[in-house]
């Protein structure tokens, strides 16, 4: 089937000039995603936060382009020394380069925010689109389970299950404290990436494309996976992107209180909790890690307001 063109006649003192004819093709809609990355690309906000996510990136990628020092190369003479020439950023409590430990430890913190927005989007979506769907009282179980994570303060909750797989003298592997950092921050987050997608489904399971289906005799996961699913990840990208810098952020709070990753993982976290004891004589051993979180958490934060407001139909 031939695309239907328009044609466009110019007409003239002495009638219709037929060399003056010309062909339009009409342009093509554009969809939800199409439209919206249209969008971003003119908006400041999004250019910078992806600018800085793209460095951070690297950093994490490829380290070695940003530094050549070894982030664990002690050396006691330098103890707390300020920043010079030679450690831009200074030197930690054992004498360590802080610029090149700031470096290298955008990897797992950075990891930590990413694997924990994957896993709290996962679990949240996955129930919150079957709760959606089918309704009744399935949706009334996994909403008032989703509850009971969602009332647990965020430090307890996660301070009862570090320690619970944690026993006192027991020093974990970098691994196997990454994924328990992770394992708790999702298991306390999903909920409200479960009532986002709820949320979405209860309003996509009433349009026409999913009555059709459903009277058409598709099956309820042909329809949650091809029609439902792509129509509801919208809120859900804008809440896991914004997510992923507040994921970051907690895991730095674990680790100043001593639950989150420990030596010899080197992260942005585990830097602050290195200088609690010496903010006073050697504040740049906290500055500089914090300042590399706060950037960070900034990035995705105005990225996730970005990304809002180019999804948002009433933003247009």
């Amino acid at each position: 089937m031939t695309e239907p063109t328009a044609t466009v006649v110019t007409t003239t003192q002495s009638g219709t000039d037929p060399m003056a004819a010309h062909e339009i093709k009409p342009e093509k809609p554009r969809g939800l995603w199409a439209d919206a990355w249209r969008d971003l690309r003119r908006r400041p906000l999004f250019l910078i936060s992806s600018a800085i996510i793209f460095v951070l990136l690297l950093m994490v990628a490829f380290p070695q382009l940003f530094t050549s020092a070894d982030p664990n190369n002690a050396i006691l003479t330098n103890a707390r020394q300020g920043p010079s020439a030679d450690a831009w950023f200074g030197y930690d409590v054992q004498g360590r380069d802080i610029y090149a430990r700031a470096v290298y430890g955008a990897r797992a913190s950075i990891a930590v925010g990413v694997l924990a927005t994957l896993g709290t989007v996962l679990i949240g979506s996955v129930v919150g689109i079957i709760g959606g769907y089918y309704g009744g009282w399935l949706d009334n179980l996994l909403s008032r389970f989703s509850e009971i994570f969602l009332g647990l303060p965020f430090v307890l909750g996660a301070i009862v299950i570090l320690t619970t797989f944690n026993q006192p003298g027991d020093i974990p592997s970098g691994t196997r404290v990454i994924l328990q950092v992770v394992g708790s921050i999702a298991a306390l987050s999903w909920p409200i990436a479960m009532r986002i997608m709820r949320s979405a489904a209860i309003s996509a399971k009433q349009q026409d494309y999913v009555k059709a289906a459903r009277a058409l005799g598709a099956k309820p996961s042909r329809i949650i996976l091809r029609h439902m699913l792509p129509n509801c990840l919208a809120p859900v990208l804008v809440y896991a992107t914004i997510a992923l810098g507040g994921f970051i952020g907690a895991e730095a709070t674990l680790s100043y209180l001593g639950l989150g990753l420990k030596y010899p993982v080197v992260s942005w976290g585990v830097m602050i909790a290195d200088s609690r004891d010496y903010i006073e004589t050697a504040p740049h051993l906290l500055l500089f890690p914090a300042g590399f979180l706060v950037v960070t958490v900034l990035a995705f934060v105005m990225l996730g307001d970005a990304v809002r407001d180019a999804l948002d139909p009433k933003q247009k």
